[in-house]
């Protein structure tokens, strides 16, 4: 009689099915909002108000072209008086009896976002792997109480030290600056980027430092051109988590911006048409808002999937 020999590692055919198709259903529902919002973006204003919610529909550009352009509505003698449109967008506005008055704040609130984001993440890393090495490397005193207070600081909610910061930022000179968001959002992500990076660094073993400073190497030399390199994927999977912190922020960039450090998530949300909310236009700035993130994380995700795992399995 032979028997098949099974692994008690190895899952089973049927275990992979039933792990696949969870997986798969997940997925499609988590996607379903974002899938939703995309074809929000393209509606027009009446289709996305629409009761039933229409799926099928014809497309329209309507809610970029409201997205980014500021409008006003016009008498039909005056509309009938000016030069024929310039664009699509000039004429779909035109059709509803509206001109195109000028650019909106979009942009400039979508650029504020990248500064702000881009800017307190490089430095947040930077922070965050120097003070993991140092934890890591060296005998510091009361370590375990120093990395326990560091982190309680990420559990602290926004809206319990909203008061105090924008208390001290009007003091200081430092509200509605880029300055002032960037110190604020390195300040929280640093936290989180000494935990993640002090897991990493002591994954990599003392041997390779101590061989390149045997060669010559200073530490500071030894930890740009060995640990650096070593540390790589985890430096990207921190960066990924402390930019989404960033880009997505909302309690502190209301509170503390209103015009020339304003990011997009709380602009976009306000973006007011003809008669209340233009919600197409609120979709198209949402759906542009996600392309960065999501480009960023799909570079990366080789890196990220590598750091999650990282030192899970132990040779």
């Amino acid at each position: 009689m032979t028997t098949a020999a099974h692994s008690v590692v190895e899952p089973s055919p049927r275990s992979k099915a039933i792990a696949g198709t969870l997986v798969v259903i997940y997925a499609v529902i988590s996607m379903i909002p974002l899938v939703w919002i995309g074809l929000t973006a393209l509606k027009t204003p009446s289709d996305a108000i629409a009761y039933p919610p229409k799926i099928l529909f014809t497309p329209s550009i309507a809610g970029f072209c409201d997205l980014f352009t500021t409008q006003s509505r016009q008498t039909e003698d005056y509309i009938a008086k000016l030069p024929p449109p310039t664009d699509t967008c000039d004429e779909i506005t035109r059709s509803r009896g509206l001109v195109t008055a000028g650019p909106s704040n979009f942009m400039p609130r979508f650029f504020n976002s990248f500064i702000i984001a881009f800017g307190s993440t490089f430095l947040a890393v930077a922070l965050g792997t120097l003070a993991a090495y140092g934890f890591s490397r060296f005998k510091v005193p009361l370590a375990d109480d120093l990395l326990f207070f560091i982190l309680s600081t990420r559990m602290m909610p926004p809206i319990a030290v909203a008061i105090p910061i924008y208390l001290m930022y009007r003091e200081l000179g430092l509200s509605d600056t880029h300055l002032g968001m960037i110190l604020l959002y390195t300040a929280v992500n640093v936290s989180l980027a000494v935990w993640l990076m002090k897991g990493f660094i002591d994954e990599i073993p003392r041997e390779y430092e101590e061989a390149a400073m045997i060669d010559g190497y200073t530490r500071l030399q030894a930890f740009r051109k060995v640990v650096l390199p070593q540390a790589a994927t985890g430096i990207a999977a921190t960066a990924i988590f402390c930019l989404i912190f960033a880009w997505n922020e909302y309690a502190f960039a209301v509170l503390l911006t209103s015009g020339e450090a304003q990011t997009a998530p709380p602009f976009i949300p306000i973006i007011i048409g003809e008669g209340g909310q233009d919600w197409p236009a609120v979709a198209a700035g949402t759906t542009l808002f996600l392309i960065p993130i999501v480009v960023f994380t799909v570079l990366l995700r080789k890196h990220l999937l590598r750091g999650i795992t990282f030192g899970a399995v132990r040779k």
